[in-house]
């Protein structure tokens, strides 16, 4: 019983964080590391967590993390995330935003710009920017996706190349280490693009979690973006590649 309320406790705080490790929960429930890594063993068993050097991590892949799950992750850095990179929209730009958390972050720190035209795939982010009655709201059209609220396919593809954005503030689901944006859905992917492709300036907004994640699909390079918003630092080589990509690190 104790060690089921112990392994609960310790999955909200996978889900909070994006890891935990043996020796923090060690010190943390003032237990020996071998019991820490038998829990986390069993987490692990069961598919909720994924065993790393030296702890645990949400598990990703080929499928993505429940979207509530998602939201609980690194709310703290998403936030931070979110408000340097509203501040660098100016009033009156015209904005595309995608399906993501850390987009839907940007949205609430976008409520007191003013005169802005926000074209979206994402239900949330249009139902965030609803309360600033000087922001004019676009939907796509396209299938919903009801997990998330993210409008996909051809149709929104489509829609998204009618536009010329001053912005596009993209979210993706991980960041490889040779700096290609990773996604899990094929539809989501051609809506990306195309936003990427209709947009002057590409903000890419993504959590350090981002780093240590895999997704089977390509969005495009860091090299077709203008600047990437994070809170973690990067690797070496990626940071010269962006260097010579041109693209701003901005790490809050």
């Amino acid at each position: 019983m104790v060690s089921n309320f112990r392994q609960q406790e310790i999955l909200e705080l996978a889900r909070k964080e994006g890891k935990v490790t043996v020796d923090g929960l060690a010190e943390m429930y003032n237990v020996t590391v071998q019991t820490i890594r038998r829990d986390l063993s069993e987490l692990a068993e069961t598919g909720r967590l994924e065993r790393v050097h030296g702890g645990a991590v949400i598990p990703s892949g080929v499928v993505n993390i429940v979207y509530n799950e998602r939201r609980r992750l690194n709310e703290d850095g998403k936030k931070a995330i979110a408000a340097v990179c509203a501040a660098s929209i100016p009033d009156g730009a015209s904005v595309f935003m995608n399906i993501g958390t850390t987009t839907e972050a940007v949205a609430r720190e976008l409520l007191d710009h003013e005169n802005l035209l926000v074209v979206t795939n994402n239900l949330n982010i249009a139902n965030t920017l609803a309360a600033n009655h000087s922001c004019e709201i676009i939907m796509t059209g396209g299938v919903l996706r009801r997990a998330d609220g993210g409008l996909v396919g051809g149709l929104t593809a489509e829609m998204v190349k009618q536009f010329k954005f001053d912005f596009s503030v993209l979210g993706c689901s991980a960041i490889d280490e040779d700096g290609d944006l990773l996604d899990f859905d094929g539809q989501e992917v051609l809506v990306s693009r195309s936003a990427i492709q209709r947009s002057r300036n590409v903000m890419v907004v993504a959590d350090h979690h981002k780093f240590q994640r895999k997704a089977p699909l390509t969005i495009c390079s860091l090299a077709d973006v203008s600047a990437l918003f994070t809170d973690g630092p990067l690797p070496a080589k990626l940071v010269a590649d962006c260097q010579k990509w041109n693209t701003e690190i901005v790490t809050v």
